[in-house]
């Protein structure tokens, strides 16, 4: 691409007012139908329970939140998710500048996200159309573009199907369904913080838009904004670093010489961004906590699925942007343009950065959609509507081009879009149980406002996995057991609690619990019920501190 060819790019991106009103009529229905599920979680609640105002991922969304509690007072959280002592040494800022928020508006845990579900879904789905308008000139394109990057979803439907009819009642491969990071969709109802991240996707924007003009202030402002997204993500660096490699790989191989600007720029984003990266390494290896937290990652056992259940995961967008690939002839390099080369490099390098061997590596996903959706408007428009009209004036339908063309997106639209149907009726549904882990009791909440203004910040509290997850967050204190990787040693303490509330321990072992661990309150309620039948009232080690009906506070006497 020459400098006259690069300089037309840039007066095609322009984006008319017009384009505008259809970006953000597409955001409000979005908005709208995924606030639908959280109002019904508020309005409907019994009397005697509340909805916490998560909708999905109970653990991690109640990590974050224990995060911005501790944020609040302090610019370091330490990891109250887990009964070890640990100095607060661990920085987010998305989740510290929620918590300033927080602190300036009086906004709860809930409305903080719904904050961050519209504020990050207003900034990343007008920046994909302004991406898009960088790749296509015909605002058909660009909306093409634009409505698959948003509403494209999987073959998870397939399985919802399968349930109801032969496999009597249970979903096969769960995570086929739920998986997020690459279903905007999905991450817009109920994971925001991966929308939030998906914004590294500017990064591109900047260098693009600087590799046409020849100007390396665009790369500064890459390398600063991708500084600023590392502070709150910093996987996301390894998808910023890789695909800019792979489009200056790409580059040097159809040239045959070093793109320059690409080095430069490459350089100065890795120089000027590279810090939250070294901090994460930093911390997971020389604080013993931390790195058990990360060796812990593989508890979840969320893995970027093998081929198969990706396409079942990613589902027809997917499957269609590697028929895209195919049809362009991804090895003949020298008849491909920049924007070309960019776009299939990102789609392909994503490939790789998937299957690296990391525990995380499933959210290096996080971002694939918009180069897929792109690929997918490259299909449609130079094989599949062509194919259509000439189909329709064989037939002499009298068919306009136009017609055809929007006949074939909403056609489109209409195949990718059932998954994301089924994942937002479904919350009703599940919430409709108005059980755990989406309510708790309103006693439940009074004991946590009990231990908030009495208990110390470092004093551990013991309860079941089901409000221990929830104890830091509401109350400030240390969780005896919170969460899969967050709490040291997992498993251990999960056996341990299953064990303490069951009937067949004495107190004597107890009381080595609380010693060995610094349990200073025990929590019991209907959740720590469920676990067995123990009864706190009879331990000579406890005493009761506060009663809510349901719901009861114990103070650990005996412990050294």
């Amino acid at each position: 691409m020459n400098e006259k060819t690069e300089t037309k790019t840039i007066e095609a991106a322009k984006i008319k007012a017009g384009e505008w009103r259809f970006v953000f009529i597409i955001i409000a229905l979005v908005l709208f139908l995924t606030s639908l599920p959280y109002l019904f979680g508020v309005l409907t609640a019994p009397p005697e329970k509340r909805f916490v105002g998560i909708m999905l991922d109970i653990p991690d969304h109640a990590q974050y939140f224990s995060w911005m509690r501790e944020f609040k007072t302090a610019n370091l959280s330490a990891n109250k998710l887990t009964p070890e002592p640990n100095a607060p040494i661990f920085f987010n800022l998305l989740w510290w500048g929620l918590a300033r928020l927080s602190n300036l508006t009086g906004l709860g845990f809930g409305d903080i996200l719904q904050v961050l579900r519209f504020s990050a879904t207003l900034v990343f789905l007008p920046l994909v159309y302004w991406l898009s308008a960088w790749f296509f000139e015909d605002v058909r394109k660009r909306r093409a573009a634009f409505l698959v990057t948003t509403f494209t979803s999987g073959f998870g439907w397939v399985l919802v199907v399968l349930k109801y009819t032969l496999t009597n009642g249970e979903l096969l491969f769960p995570l086929d369904l739920y998986v997020a990071e690459a279903n905007t969709f999905l991450c817009i109802l109920a994971y925001p913080h991966f929308v939030a991240a998906a914004i590294y996707i500017f990064v591109f924007d900047l260098i693009l838009r600087g590799a046409a003009k020849g100007q390396l202030r665009y790369a500064v402002g890459a390398g600063f904004f991708a500084l600023f997204l590392g502070w709150q993500h910093a996987y996301d660096l390894i998808s910023v670093y890789f695909v800019l490699a792979a489009y200056a790989g790409l580059r040097l191989i159809r040239d045959r010489k070093i793109p320059m600007y690409l080095f430069w720029s490459g350089l100065i984003v890795g120089l000027i961004s590279g810090w939250p990266a070294l901090y994460s390494v930093l911390l997971t290896s020389l604080d013993p906590l931390w790195e058990e937290v990360l060796a812990q990652f593989k508890n979840a056992g969320v893995f970027t699925p093998n081929l198969l259940h990706l396409v079942i995961l990613l589902g027809l967008a997917f499957l269609f942007a590697i028929y895209t690939l195919i049809r362009k002839n991804p090895f003949d390099l020298r008849a491909k343009s920049n924007n070309e080369l960019f776009v299939i490099g990102w789609f392909l390098v994503t490939f790789v950065l998937i299957y690296l061997p990391v525990d995380y590596q499933i959210h290096l996903l996080n971002g694939w959609q918009v180069p897929i959706a792109i690929m997918v408007t490259w299909g449609l428009f130079d094989y599949v509507m062509p194919y259509v009209q000439g189909f329709v004036e064989k037939r002499k339908l009298g068919w306009t081009k136009e017609r055809v063309q929007k006949l074939v997106m909403v056609g489109f639209i209409a195949l990718i879009l059932p998954t994301n149907v089924y994942l937002l009726v479904w919350r009703f549904t599940d919430l409709a149980r108005y059980d755990y882990p989406f309510y708790l009791y309103e006693d439940e909440f009074s004991a946590f406002d009990w231990l908030e203004a009495n208990a110390d910040g470092d004093d551990v509290v013991l309860s079941s996995l089901t409000t221990g997850q929830y104890v830091p967050m509401f109350t400030g204190t240390h969780a005896f057991l919170a969460h899969w990787a967050q709490t040291v040693d997992f498993y251990t303490k999960s056996e341990i609690v299953d064990e303490f509330f069951a009937t067949d321990k004495n107190d004597a072992w107890r009381g080595e619990v609380f010693a060995d661990y610094s349990v200073d309150y025990v929590l019991h309620g209907p959740a720590e019920a469920a676990l067995g039948d123990y009864d706190p009232a009879e331990s000579a080690s406890l005493t009761l501190v506060f009663d809510a009906g349901q719901v009861q506070v114990y103070k650990v006497l005996l412990k050294p």
